[in-house]
């Protein structure tokens, strides 16, 4: 079993576009329209949310870097305060984010608006994490494969976005550090899922992703009482 620190394998080179197979993009379809559906009072009450607790806009809109470098138009419920500047990466204890985003970032509802995406085909439901442009010019050069690939809703990466945000807290330099350190990281994860990108390890991931999302508040509850039982 490859560690999170091994380079991908020589099957992922650097160059060029990896076409999301027929069969993956019909179950991305299904899904994200099916969620859409489903999920619309959520998705209404969020944005409702999101609306009195900070004002306007409800959504955060940013280009992200996709399918063979090609930018797209991700979004996201807004977490942050408008207008705010900083690092392009954000830690758990970010300024930044209000404290309604910051409940909405935990339980990784912020990401909800990101079905549209998918629905889209700019995402797929599972696959590496969509990175702002300039960050992704940034990557150094042995890791820019990942860029070859259509980026994903969830993912092995996604499902460590809080312990990794938890790392940027208190560095002088984040986005420094999460070029060097996590960006490694989360390649070698990202390649250890592509290598074996089965519509059966996407519905795995998709399970192991709504478990993380409702076992959070449990988690955190515990963190509070010190790990007890």
């Amino acid at each position: 079993m490859r560690t999170v620190d091994e380079t991908p394998p020589a099957t992922l080179p650097a160059t060029g576009t990896v076409r999301l197979p027929a069969s993956r993009r019909v179950l991305d379809v299904v899904v994200a329209l099916t969620l859409l559906v489903v999920l619309a009072p959520l998705l209404a009450l969020l944005a409702l949310l999101v609306a009195v607790t900070s004002g306007r806009p409800v959504l955060f809109r940013q280009p992200r870097t996709g399918e063979g470098w090609r930018e797209f138009t991700l979004y996201k419920f807004r977490s942050m305060r408008s207008g705010s500047a900083g690092p392009q990466v954000a830690g758990g204890a970010d300024p930044r984010i209000m404290a309604t985003g910051r409940l909405l970032r935990r339980l990784g509802l912020d990401e909800l608006p990101q079905l549209w995406n998918v629905l889209r085909g700019d995402m797929t439901l599972v696959g590496p994490r969509p990175e702002v442009p300039d960050l992704a010019r940034r990557y150094p050069p042995e890791h820019q494969w990942v860029f070859r690939h259509r980026p994903g809703l969830t993912g092995p990466c996604q499902l460590r976005s809080r312990a990794y945000a938890d790392q940027l807290d208190g560095r002088p330099d984040p986005e420094a550090y999460y070029l060097r350190v996590l960006v490694p990281r989360r390649t070698a994860l990202d390649a250890e899922f592509l290598d074996r990108a089965t519509a059966r390890n996407v519905v795995r991931y998709l399970a192991r992703t709504a478990l993380y999302v409702l076992r959070t508040p449990w988690d955190e509850a515990r963190e509070r009482r010190g790990g007890g039982s």
